[in-house]
């Protein structure tokens, strides 16, 4: 068990140093994208319930118009109906249209690879300190 909680910490370590290398490898990166301008077709909120805690959130549902294609903009941060026919700066990779800069960054194989890691290292974490915790019990009921 003591070799368990010992490899389980390590790995901890290993995730969060390779998570901030991460991110700095994201914020740096300078991947391909166009600015452009596209019409806004349909915005509306939704709030989102958490089912388990109880808690909700918004998730905005912008739907946008570029050389005739229509397209999600990825990671919106409002959606305002009265945005509806007006004309906004969005930013196109990888077929997608993106809300700025940042969710580009966040779209490449990287930025993926950041949020994996960066969930692994809390998965590893509450891990970690579960099972310390079980191990000092054991030593409590050994003493």
């Amino acid at each position: 068990m003591k070799k368990q909680v010992m490899i389980l910490w390590i790995s901890f370590v290993i995730c969060v140093f390779t998570t901030i290398g991460l991110w700095f490898m994201v914020n740096k990166s300078n991947p391909d994208y166009e600015e452009v301008k596209v019409v806004v077709l349909s915005a509306k909120t939704t709030q989102v319930k958490n089912k388990k805690n109880g808690s909700t959130y918004n998730k905005y549902d912008v739907e946008v118009e570029y050389e005739g294609k229509t397209y999600d903009l990825e990671n919106a941060h409002s959606a305002n109906p009265a945005m509806k026919g007006r004309s906004i700066t969005a930013y196109y990779a990888n077929g997608k249209m993106y809300a700025d800069v940042q969710g580009v960054k966040n779209g490449t194989p990287v930025g993926k690879l950041y949020f994996v890691c960066l969930i692994g290292s809390f998965v590893l974490l509450f891990g970690a300190a579960i099972q310390t915790s079980k191990l000092s019990q054991m030593k409590k009921e050994n003493v």
